[in-house]
């Protein structure tokens, strides 16, 4: 099984060696755990990057190599269970499917694509309600959106969407979906449950409430749009958009500027907030009109013989 496999139904089935492991809450804590335990093991490659380039090239480079460390800890552990799980009794369950209808594939993405756009706006009375940022945190992040444009693309805009996607839709929410339960016929948990602890997952992983309380809430957009989907590229597209709007913001004359009401005037920052949370309101109302395979939503369901077979 190859990381890129064509199935029949002329889908890429991204990261697909990861199908057979659907953890469920005990597993969220052990992905967790793991992905502290690289985390840890990306502030030491860090370390070492500064020690051999010296402080200024090597803050500058070193996410290049510690954000993907991170998380080749829970990849590991994660797909060293798919592949024991894969040759039992259990079905798989896709990690990327493509249950589109009555959409079409270029249609659904740019809609999802529109809406981060209106989430991202939606979400900017949030910052001006939250507390003022403590410097260092700011001077942080702002080193992620006004550095090196290339090196923050990379980080940003490539990297995140692709490993937290991975994280937090294909396996946290798959795995909340549809984990066995002992005892009971029934797999996983309440769908709007799954949802809102894999949003919150990705909201911790942030680690403060300046990123976290819309990591949160954009989290539940991507959870419901791969809950009707089955899409991990479409919340992959969904972060991009999201990341690399506020990278280009950040590149730009406006990076200086705290939020939107800066910009304009009491009433027309009213009409577009609402006119953003509309679209949204809509764009779930859209989502509606895919068929869920089952109560668990649309992640393609991959017999354990089918799959050995072939």
């Amino acid at each position: 099984m190859g990381f890129l496999r064509k199935s029949e139904n002329s889908n890429y089935d991204l990261l697909s060696a990861y199908s057979w492991y659907t953890p469920g809450v005990t597993g969220l804590f052990a992905l967790l755990g793991l992905l502290i335990a690289g985390a840890l093991l990306g502030n030491v490659a860090t370390m070492l990057a500064i020690k051999l380039l010296g402080q200024e090239a090597g803050t500058e480079y070193a996410t290049l190599i510690s954000y993907p460390l991170m998380f080749i800890p829970p990849m590991i552990w994660a797909h060293n269970k798919s592949i024991s799980n894969r040759f039992m009794s259990e079905p798989g369950y896709a990690i990327d499917s493509r249950h589109f209808s009555p959409f079409k594939g270029w249609v659904l993405a740019l809609m999802c694509i529109l809406v981060t756009l209106a989430g991202s706006l939606a979400m900017d009375p949030i910052g001006l309600a939250m507390p003022e940022m403590p410097a260092w945190l700011e001077e942080a992040l702002n080193q992620m959106t006004q550095g090196n444009f290339i090196l923050n693309f990379i980080c940003v805009s490539i990297m995140a969407p692709f490993f937290e996607e991975w994280l937090c839709r294909g396996m946290v929410l798959r795995g909340l979906l549809n984990y066995s339960r002992i005892g009971s016929e029934q797999r996983g948990m309440h769908p709007a449950t799954a949802i809102v602890i894999s949003a919150l997952f990705f909201a911790f992983i942030h680690l403060n409430p300046w990123q976290a309380i819309p990591a949160f809430l954009m989290g539940v957009v991507f959870g419901y749009v791969y809950y009707k989907t089955g899409s991990l590229k479409l919340t992959m597209l969904m972060h991009f958009t999201n990341n690399t709007f506020a990278l280009i913001l950040g590149q730009s004359e406006l990076g200086e500027v705290e939020s939107f009401y800066e910009l304009m005037p009491k009433g027309l920052y009213i009409v577009t907030i609402l006119t953003a949370i509309l679209l949204i309101v809509l764009f779930f109302n859209s989502l509606r009109k895919i068929q869920n395979e089952s109560r668990q939503g649309n992640c393609k369901v991959l017999p354990v013989e089918d799959e050995i077979q072939a």
